[in-house]
């Protein structure tokens, strides 16, 4: 019996430490320094975490799986910028992703928004890569459109 508790809280862990790795900035100030650093670009998730279907739906097939983990970690810098109609944000951050959604034009949700961003004089400045929002298929196939940006 203790054999098979252990093996199950191992197993627990090895899914939590998984979840654990991916790591999606909220500020895109602190985003665009780990971005410089890595020399990676942005992806910026624009979504309504808790009121958008399509949302939860490119969450469920696509960002929360072990293909689109792995990718990520070796290729992009994660920046959700969300707009909840239930959960409370801070003045900061609300402000933050109004600005960002009139920069880049979003109208819809989910719209995913590859770019390489710099500071300079306290402005940030962004180099867009492409766009693209839920695509049928599963992982294989948002990862087959993203990877299409990372290329130019």
């Amino acid at each position: 019996m203790n054999k098979i508790i252990i093996a199950l809280l191992i197993i627990a862990g090895s899914f939590t430490a998984e979840a654990q790795e991916m790591i999606w900035e909220t500020n895109v100030k602190k985003a665009i320094e780990v971005s410089n650093k890595t020399k990676k670009p942005l992806l910026m998730f624009f979504t309504g975490s808790d009121w958008c279907g399509w949302c939860i739906r490119l969450q469920k097939e696509v960002l929360k799986t072990p293909e689109f983990t792995k990718w990520a970690k070796e290729n992009v810098v994660l920046v959700e910028l969300d707009f909840p109609r239930r959960s409370n944000q801070t003045a900061e951050i609300k402000k933050q992703n109004n600005e960002l959604q009139q920069a880049f034009g979003i109208q819809g949700f989910p719209t995913v928004v590859i770019a390489n961003g710099t500071t300079k004089d306290g402005k940030v400045n962004f180099e867009g890569l492409g766009s693209t929002g839920y695509v049928a298929g599963g992982p294989a196939a948002w990862l087959a459109v993203a990877n299409g940006f990372l290329k130019k």
